[in-house]
């Protein structure tokens, strides 16, 4: 009798699979948003939409994405004035019955259409009018809760159309925080690497690869990203893309959330409304990558190039408060290894604070 037959163990079969979403259509550029029925048309998304959208943002674009799409699709619009729960139980009545949604407005907008979207499995295009972070093509959404933000997963974009003339008139300061926050993918895949040498965390090399070359891109070209030139919204909204497709990639915000995010989630509780989200990570970056050994003072040159804030006086906190900040971002998210949870004490973190200062 053949050994064959009587084989005990079923031969191993490679069976690791992964479900990855990515943005199918991305469009960048000059005067894009008539461009919105022929990417709806080439999705198959369906003849009705619920448009999300703010106030200010639908006076911006809302109107005309509603008047561009009124020939091929019923659009219901839907005011989204912040982001929380009851805004977001409303936004999934209102969008009962319609074939997808479109996201027009800034992070909070495009994080209410992306959870609405997750929660009822439709489809959902973002229509970004501000860079100020990589909300707009990621599966993530930030959600402030009475403990501070919570980042939950979401419906990552089926398309992105982003009109760079539109993103050029939104204020510099939410361009310069678009940009911190790709420039401090740097320190969260060197927590990623950081938390896979010590607690044996799976990482992707190709989510890490995509995230750093997005962050070099911008630290290179840092002189070119000036106030309300389309070239810089360009440039921004591409990287923030990146960074978005990366997270897609790992399946997690790992490749673009390390220290320097919980450093940033500890400032929202401890000093809110204070800080942009990119501004207070882009600060985060600058110590992460200090005490990683980098080049913080490349990463410090390269924010005040931009124009973004490197120090908590510029954005009207005081030095204590981002003591107590980086003390605390050990307690947010506590299985996300990262450097700042290595121990950090008060007095080292005041010094930490005060470096930020140093010329």
């Amino acid at each position: 009798m053949s050994a064959d037959a009587i084989k005990l163990l079923r031969p191993k079969v490679f069976d690791k699979s992964k479900w990855m979403q990515l943005p199918r259509d991305v469009v960048i550029g000059h005067d894009v948003l008539p461009q919105l029925p022929a990417v709806c048309e080439d999705l198959k998304l369906g003849s009705s939409a619920l448009l999300v959208s703010g106030k200010g943002t639908m006076k911006l674009a809302g109107n005309s994405v509603m008047s561009i799409m009124a020939g091929s699709c019923r659009v219901t619009p839907f005011l989204a004035e912040e982001i929380s729960v009851t805004v977001i139980k409303e936004g999934e009545k209102a969008a009962k019955g319609v074939d997808f949604l479109i996201g027009v407005g800034g992070g909070r907008v495009i994080d209410t259409a992306k959870i609405v979207s997750y929660n009822l499995d439709l489809p959902f295009i973002s229509v970004p009018t501000a860079a100020s972070h990589d909300g707009i093509a990621s599966a993530r959404a930030s959600v402030p809760m009475a403990e501070g933000h919570s980042s939950l997963e979401a419906e990552p974009p089926i398309a992105i159309v982003a009109d760079t003339g539109i993103i050029a008139t939104a204020p510099h300061r939410l361009l310069a925080a678009g940009c911190a926050d790709v420039i401090s993918n740097y320190t969260a895949i060197l927590d990623w690497e950081l938390a896979h040498r010590v607690k044996g965390e799976p990482v992707s090399e190709y989510a890490i690869a995509l995230s750093k070359m997005t962050a070099e891109i911008l630290v290179k070209d840092a002189p070119l990203i000036k106030p309300h030139q389309e070239q810089s919204a360009w440039l921004v909204i591409k990287a923030l893309v990146s960074s978005g497709v990366a997270m897609s990639i790992a399946g997690s915000s790992r490749p673009a959330s390390g220290g320097e995010h919980k450093f940033s989630h500890a400032l929202d509780r401890l000093a809110p409304g204070k800080a942009l989200h990119g501004e207070s990570c882009g600060i985060g970056t600058i110590i992460s990558m200090y005490l990683h050994g980098g080049d913080w003072r490349g990463i410090r040159t390269s924010l005040k190039n931009i124009g973004a804030p490197t120090t908590p006086a510029e954005v009207g906190i005081d030095d204590s408060v981002a003591v107590e900040a980086l003390l605390m971002a050990k307690t947010i998210r506590p299985e996300r290894f990262t450097i700042f949870d290595m121990g950090i004490t008060r007095e080292s973190a005041e010094n930490l604070i005060q470096m930020l200062y140093r010329e």
